[in-house]
């Protein structure tokens, strides 16, 4: 079993990655994390690919680098780290696999070797027109 630990915030995260499944870090994720030390959790709502004027980017790879800038802020102000997130939840609009070189980059750009646990739902909309990507997060806080 493939461990990786990551301490931040008084959390310990351990990311468990079985050898009898596929390695799945080269796409951006965990198949599970295991938080201890924590009591206090935050659930992050989906974050779009709009800045703070609300403008949406027409393209899928600057809604998606925008949308982690956005996470990255929440965190920020939960004085939190990437690296306390063990979930995400990501929503993309007409996904096709070529779109998952994109995600990935900034989910290690975000997340380095602490990826949490995700799951990627394929949807025919998002709340926004024009929206074509959303990502959502669980954190342990302390």
């Amino acid at each position: 079993m493939a461990l990786n630990t990551a301490h931040a915030g008084g959390v310990t995260t351990t990311i468990v990655n079985p050898d009898e499944l596929y390695d799945p870090a080269p796409n951006g994720y965990s198949h599970a994390v295991v938080a201890s030390g924590g009591s206090r959790v935050a659930y992050i709502a989906g974050q779009g690919g709009e800045n703070a004027q609300g403008v949406l980017p027409e393209s899928f790879a600057d809604q998606v680098a925008q949308a982690y800038r956005n996470l990255r802020t929440v965190l920020q102000e939960l004085d939190a780290s990437p690296q306390q997130v063990t979930r995400i939840n990501t929503y993309v609009v007409n996904y096709d696999p070529s779109m998952l070189e994109v995600m990935t980059r900034y989910v290690k750009e975000t997340f380095g070797d602490a990826l949490p646990a995700q799951t990627l739902v394929p949807v025919p909309r998002l709340a926004l027109d024009g929206m074509l990507f959303e990502v959502d997060a669980t954190a342990v806080l302390e």
